[in-house]
Parts: C-alpha cells; sequence; structure tokens
C-alpha cells in the first residue's frame, strides 16, 4: 500500500474542508470571468465580423 500524503502541518479536516470549497469557489468565478469577457468580445466585434473580406 502507498504512503499517505503529506498533509500541512496544523490543518483540521475542517480547515482542509473551507480551504478546498474556497479554491473550487475562486476557479468557478474565474472561469465565469473568462467566459463573461469571451462573451463581451464577441459581442463588442458585432455580427459582421464574419461578413468581411479576407
Amino acid at each position: 500500500m502507498a504512503p499517505e500524503a503529506p498533509r500541512p502541518p496544523g490543518l483540521t479536516e475542517a480547515e482542509r474542508k473551507r480551504r478546498r470549497t474556497r479554491s473550487l469557489a475562486i476557479a468557478l468565478v474565474l472561469g465565469f470571468m473568462v467566459l463573461l469577457f469571451y462573451v463581451v468580445t464577441i459581442a463588442k466585434l458585432g455580427p459582421q465580423v464574419l461578413n468581411r473580406p479576407l
């Protein structure tokens, strides 16, 4: 059996769970912001961006 991964010293189970929850929340907010910037950029370009001559 593989040895258990080392844990940061002094963290309780509740603290580890809060840290994981906070990290997940930050990741979701970051992903939402990326999607929002993408959508806003496409919206600002307008629908005619695909009809330009190449």
